[in-house]
C-alpha cells in the first residue's frame, strides 16, 4: 500500500512554518527568510513533495513554460537543414537556465495556426517565439492582439513593432558577392531563397547590391532553401547561361545541391565555377570541395530570441529589433 501523497501542509508541519511560507518558497517568491528557505527546500526533499503545476499556475499566473512555433510543416522542420535544431538548442539552453518548460509547436497550415493560437492565448504558456514565417503570417499580430508577449525570430515582413532577432542578411550576401567579384568572376548567377521570406529577400538585395556598380549582370533562380531546390535551381542557371563562372546560394543548403549537380555537369569547382552559400552548417567544411559560406549565429539567436522572451512574459520592454553580425568564410570553393 502506498502512502498518501505529500501535501502543502505535510511539509510545512515537518519545516515548523506556515503553509503560506511552503507557498511561497515553492512559488519562487524572494521575500522568504533564508534559513527558513532553507528548512522548507529541506523537508521538501525529505517528504518527496511535488508542486501542484495546476494549481500553482492559478496562484501565480504563469505557466512557466514558452511556445516556439515554426510556421513550417514537420517535413520541414525535421528535415536534414540544422537550422532549425540550432534555433532549438538555443532557446532549450535559455529555458532550462530559466528553469521554464519549452514547447514546440508547429504552424504550417491555416488548422495549425488556429490550433496554435487556441493553445497560446489560453495561457498554457507565458510567450511565444514565432520562427520561420511566410509572407503576411496572421500568426503574431493575432498572438499579440490577445495580449501574449511574443518575438519573431527573423524580421517579419509585416507586424512593423513587434519585438525580433534577425541577422545582417543583406550585408553578408553582399560580402559573399564582393568577395566574388574581387576574385575575378564576371558571371554571377545567385539562387536565391524564397521570396515571402524576409531572409530570402534580403540575401537577393544584398547579391543585387553587390552587382549594382559593376558591369555584370544579374542571373537569378529562386529555391525554397531545401537541397532539392538547389538541385533544380543550379539546372535552371545551366540552361539559361552556360558559361556562368559563380554561384552565390542564400544557404548551403542549396550551395550542397548546386555542387551536386555542378559534380555532375563536369563542372570544376572552384575553376570554372565558384559557389558559395549562406550559413556554415556543420556539412559546409566537409562537402567536396569545402564550402565557402557566411557564418550566421544560429544558435546564439535562439539564445536571444529566448532572453528576449522571458523579458517580455516578465513585463518587461523590448527596443527595436536585435540584428546579429554575419562573417564570411573563405574555404576551397570560391
Amino acid at each position: 500500500m502506498t502512502s498518501a501523497r505529500p501535501t502543502l501542509e505535510k511539509v510545512a508541519a515537518r519545516a515548523g512554518v506556515s503553509r503560506a511560507t511552503v507557498s511561497r518558497v515553492v512559488n519562487g517568491s524572494t521575500h522568504v527568510n533564508p534559513e527558513i528557505r532553507a528548512s522548507v527546500l529541506r523537508a521538501v526533499e525529505e517528504l518527496g513533495y511535488v508542486p501542484n503545476l495546476a494549481a500553482r499556475s492559478l496562484v501565480t499566473q504563469r505557466a512557466d513554460s514558452v511556445a516556439l512555433v515554426f510556421s513550417e510543416p514537420p517535413t520541414r522542420v525535421f528535415s536534414d537543414d540544422p537550422m532549425f535544431s540550432d534555433i532549438i538548442r538555443g532557446v532549450s539552453q535559455e529555458m532550462e537556465a530559466a528553469d521554464k518548460h519549452l514547447v514546440l509547436m508547429l504552424a504550417g497550415s491555416p488548422r495549425g495556426r488556429e490550433r496554435v493560437e487556441r493553445y497560446t492565448t489560453a495561457r498554457h504558456v507565458d510567450g511565444v517565439i514565432v520562427a520561420s514565417m511566410h509572407g503576411a503570417d496572421p500568426l503574431p499580430t493575432a498572438l499579440a492582439r490577445r495580449g501574449v508577449p511574443v518575438v519573431c525570430s527573423g524580421r517579419p515582413l509585416v507586424h512593423a513593432g513587434l519585438p525580433c532577432v534577425d541577422m545582417e542578411n543583406a550585408g553578408g550576401a553582399e560580402q559573399a558577392v564582393r568577395h566574388l567579384v574581387a576574385a575575378g568572376r564576371r558571371r554571377i548567377a545567385t539562387i536565391a531563397g524564397p521570396q515571402d521570406m524576409v531572409a530570402g529577400i534580403d540575401r537577393l538585395t544584398g547579391y543585387r547590391t553587390a552587382l549594382r556598380d559593376s558591369d555584370r549582370r544579374s542571373i537569378v533562380a529562386v529555391g525554397d532553401f531545401t537541397r532539392e531546390s538547389g538541385v533544380v535551381a543550379m539546372r535552371q542557371l545551366l540552361r539559361d547561361d552556360p558559361a556562368l563562372d559563380a554561384v552565390f546560394a542564400a544557404n548551403d543548403m542549396m550551395a550542397l545541391g548546386a555542387l551536386q549537380v555542378l559534380r555532375r555537369s563536369g563542372r570544376r569547382v572552384p575553376d570554372d565555377v565558384a559557389v558559395v552559400g549562406f550559413d556554415d552548417v556543420p556539412a559546409a567544411s566537409y562537402a567536396e570541395p569545402p564550402l565557402t559560406t557566411v557564418r550566421q549565429p544560429v544558435y546564439e539567436m535562439g539564445r536571444e530570441l529566448g532572453r528576449l522572451v522571458l523579458a517580455l512574459a516578465a513585463g518587461g520592454d523590448a527596443d527595436g529589433p536585435v540584428i546579429l553580425p554575419t562573417e564570411l568564410v573563405v574555404r576551397e570553393s570560391a
